[in-house]
């Protein structure tokens, strides 16, 4: 009881911090040639190895030039999402409400907080502003902070997600059993606001943690704001270290939707996996 009161006290401190940040848009930077008609966001792509000098530059400013993202880079990016919808269909995920998730609450990795009830106050339920998210800015560790939105089906990304490449802190991965140990989480899914390489709204997430933990809960709230435009959830996301730790201990996700509780849940998740012991002071790793 006293560890989910000291969760508690931190996430309403880092609430108030996120929401009187500005919108935060991380710049992304790929690599160009001085002649090349393409982009690329890895430096050591085989479609640089003949350049003569490879420069670093803004996303924007290659695409006002004209350039277009490198066709070995987009091979990547297609195989990379055929593998995810093979791995779906093979795993029939099904969409899991908080008092539902047996699997994951037989292992004691959600917690619900507060008897599942978001602690928002009445006037962070007001849609003055509309839809808006908000980023905290990194601590002076460079880890993420917090993440407060009001969601809404307007916010959703209308373009094709590009790969993510920047790395948040404790990114020590490796392939065990034939996957990967751990993902780039989102504390603010994509898919709600298409923030995809900004590291104040990214942790190293363990595959469970990340899928089914936090995506079960994320398209619950995606479904329910395709419905019908005139959807908004207030919705927060805290990850959870402990003192200077780089892997976060869990996070802590509160959502509410807005005149109804057809949205409604505050869990906490921890960051573990099964079969790997972890270290949380740097996020290596061991199987154990």
């Amino acid at each position: 009881m006293k560890k989910i009161k000291y969760i508690l006290a931190i996430f309403t401190v880092l609430i108030g911090i996120g929401a009187s940040n500005p919108l935060v848009q991380a710049e992304t930077y790929v690599y160009t040639t001085q002649t090349g008609k393409h982009y690329f966001y890895n430096a050591h792509d085989r479609g640089l190895s003949h350049a003569k000098k490879v420069y670093r530059e803004p996303l924007s400013k290659a695409k006002a030039r004209g350039l277009t993202l490198s066709a070995t880079e987009q091979h990547t990016a297609k195989h990379k999402h055929r593998v995810v919808v093979r791995k779906m269909k093979v795993k029939r995920i099904k969409r899991i409400h908080a008092t539902g998730n047996k699997k994951l609450l037989d292992n004691h990795q959600i917690t619900l907080i507060n008897h599942n009830h978001p602690n928002f106050k009445k006037t962070d339920l007001t849609l003055k502003h509309g839809a808006w998210a908000k980023y905290g800015h990194l601590d002076h560790l460079n880890r993420a902070t917090a993440a407060n939105a009001m969601l809404n089906k307007s916010l959703m990304p209308k373009v094709k997600r590009e790969p993510l490449y920047v790395d948040p802190t404790a990114w020590h991965n490796k392939r065990a059993n034939g996957d990967w140990l751990y993902n780039r989480s989102h504390l603010i899914g994509y898919q709600f606001t298409g923030q995809n390489n900004n590291l104040r709204n990214l942790i190293t997430g363990t595959r469970a943690l990340n899928d089914p933990g936090m995506s079960s809960y994320e398209n619950q709230v995606s479904a329910y704001l395709r419905m019908n435009k005139h959807h908004y959830v207030r919705y927060a996301v805290i990850p959870h270290f402990k003192g200077d730790n780089l892997l976060a201990s869990g996070v802590q996700i509160m959502a509410q939707s807005i005149g109804n509780n057809d949205v409604h849940f505050n869990i906490y998740i921890k960051n573990e996996e099964p079969g790997f012991i972890l270290n949380y002071k740097n996020g290596t790793s061991r199987v154990g």
